[in-house]
Order: C-alpha cells, then sequence, then structure tokens
C-alpha cells in the first residue's frame, strides 16, 4: 500500500472535525514569536496550522493525504482563516513545498510506515528562512490509541538532530523537543 492510501484511509477513519487547538509545545513555542510565513509539516485536520493562522501567520500546511487536507480545508474555512492557510499534498520522500518560511514545524512527523524522514527533516531545514525557526516535536511514546506496536521506540530529541546532520552555519534557531510520554491509562488525543 502506497503511503498517501495508507494515510487516506487513516484519515477516513477518524472525525472530520478538529479541536483548532495546536499542540502545546507549538503553542509555547511559537505564540511570543512575530508572525509571518510558516510551514506546517504533517498538518492532519489542521490543528497546527489554523491556530498558526489565528495567530497571523501566514501558513503554508502539507500532508501526505489528501483526505486530511480537505478536512484541514474545512476546518480552517470554519475557523474563519482560509485565506491565510495554503494546502498542499506533498509525500516528503519525493517531493517537498518550495520557498522558504520564517517557522518550520515538523510536529510528531512520525509513521509505521518505512521512510527518509530523517531526509524530509533536512529538507525542512533547508526550508528556514535565515534568522528563522525550526521546531520538531518527537513522541514521547506511544500513544494509548496508536496502531504502532507495543514495543515501538521513538528517537529522542537528541538522536533526530544527529541524524539530521545541520550544518553549524544554518542560520536559524532549532529545537526538537519529545512531548511527554502517554500515561498508562489514560486516554490523550483520539486517533486522527
Amino acid at each position: 500500500m502506497n503511503t498517501e492510501t495508507f494515510w487516506n484511509d487513516i484519515y477516513r477513519q477518524g472525525s472530520p472535525t478538529t479541536s483548532g487547538r495546536p499542540g502545546l509545545i507549538v503553542a509555547q513555542f511559537a505564540g511570543p514569536l512575530a508572525s509571518r510565513t510558516a510551514l506546517e509539516l504533517g498538518c492532519g485536520k489542521g490543528d497546527g496550522a489554523v491556530w498558526l493562522a489565528r495567530q497571523g501567520w501566514a501558513v503554508t500546511a502539507v500532508d501526505v493525504s489528501t483526505v486530511a487536507l480537505s478536512l484541514a480545508a474545512g476546518n480552517a474555512e470554519a475557523a474563519g482563516v482560509a485565506e491565510r492557510v495554503r494546502f498542499e499534498a506533498h509525500d516528503l520522500a519525493t517531493s517537498f513545498p518550495a520557498g522558504t518560511f520564517d517557522l518550520v514545524v515538523a510536529s510528531f512527523l512520525h509513521s509505521p510506515q518505512d521512510w527518509p524522514r530523517a531526509e524530509a527533516l533536512i529538507r525542512a531545514a533547508g526550508a528556514v528562512a535565515r534568522g528563522g525557526h525550526l521546531l520538531v516535536v518527537e513522541h514521547g511514546s506511544r500513544a494509548p490509541w496508536s496502531w504502532s506496536a507495543e514495543d515501538t521506540r521513538f528517537p529522542t530529541a537528541e538522536e533526530t538532530v544527529e541524524a539530521m546532520r545541520l550544518p553549524l552555519t544554518l542560520g536559524a534557531s532549532v529545537a526538537c523537543a519529545r512531548s511527554r510520554g502517554w500515561p498508562r491509562g489514560r486516554m490523550g488525543n483520539p486517533p486522527p
């Protein structure tokens, strides 16, 4: 099964609506920044893109799933920020949005499928405008609703930064955070 079909199936099974709330780390990191241009990789149903647009950012929101992008566009329309968000379909293993951005967010950009994640994150770093910011947020542990194997190990923030082989002259700030793990017995956010 190809990547787009896999993720389209996932998003067809979930709720079409969004909470409109970004991940906590995204809000804490981006909240104090001046709103300019942002790129969100793996935007899903648009939670982060909608929130960024509400903060005044001009957002390019990317996902491999055309189903997710359709849901995200509907959610941006419902939130009244559709004119601030451009949605693009990209399989980050083979294509990437053009341009540079003041903020690039790759939040929980993981997949149970084998794909060149480190290369996609290297391209994300290359899309950061001089003086901009790259935020990579990692899963701290397997979520209770996850379809991944019980013994799935997610990379640490340090491992991700090391795999990206970032040049010292990047000219941007790079933050890689690992979210807190999911406590046993607690249901967090529902699946997409």
